[in-house]
């Protein structure tokens, strides 16, 4: 699956983008230094019910990453 596919499931699914979430992101302090990638999938995948794909295509949109 390609990243943006990725990123059509979760817009589906959620009806949020990247920048949806990372906005969400930013608000719970999750985009501070030092929080690690894992904390950040765990609480999309708790609160939004995504897949560890799904949470780590985020996770990546986060850092630039989307290719």
């Amino acid at each position: 699956m390609s990243f943006q596919a990725y990123i059509d499931n979760i817009k589906a699914k959620t009806g949020k983008s990247p920048a949806d979430f990372k906005q969400l992101a930013e608000k719970k302090g999750w985009l501070k230094e030092g929080v690690k990638a894992g904390e950040i999938v765990k609480w999309l995948k708790e609160d939004f019910d995504l897949g560890h794909g799904h949470a780590m295509a985020i996770y990546a949109s986060f850092k630039g990453k989307t290719a």
